[in-house]
């Protein structure tokens, strides 16, 4: 069996383009080079008819003899994105809730412990009040030694 792509039919005859198509496309990519690669309007215009209309897909076996009236059946309909309405505001999931209620919640507590009002700030602040009464007393401790020793050295140097 011989390589390569697909062979002709035994029966088919062979379809060979006539010269007046072969003339017909190479003015019309004459005409698109000498407008600078746009299309000619002509199909353009044709293009956007026929995408606006509305499709209706082909109907498979008995679908087009017979009228089915299913409630539950759900038309697939494409739609634009002009269609879709940006305006609602989108519905959260209960995470999304969730997760958005657990940093307001951390944001209001951190700002109430800022402020001094939390169990916790309070203990807080009263352990640096009593870290910082016991370095007053430990410096007082040390400027009175210190004094004693000066005042040892001062007499021992009479």
């Amino acid at each position: 069996m011989p390589r390569g792509g697909k062979k002709g039919h035994k029966g088919r005859g062979k379809q060979f383009s006539n010269p007046e198509e072969i003339d017909r496309q190479m003015r019309a990519q004459r005409e698109k080079e000498a407008n600078g690669g746009a299309e000619p309007e002509s199909s353009a215009d044709s293009d956007e008819e026929s995408s606006d209309e509305d499709y209706d897909p082909k109907k498979k076996g008995v679908e087009g003899l017979i009228e089915i009236e299913n409630p539950n059946r759900v038309s697939h309909k494409n739609k634009k994105v002009a269609e879709l309405e940006t305006s609602a505001p989108k519905e959260l999931s209960r995470r999304e809730r969730e997760e958005i209620e657990k940093q307001r919640a951390k944001e209001r507590y951190m700002k109430l412990h800022l402020e001094g009002k939390t169990e916790q700030a309070r203990a807080d602040l009263a352990r640096l009040a009593i870290i910082k009464k016991q370095r007053e007393d430990a410096a007082r401790k040390r400027d009175e030694l210190r004094k004693e020793k000066d005042a040892e050295e001062a007499k021992s140097k009479r």
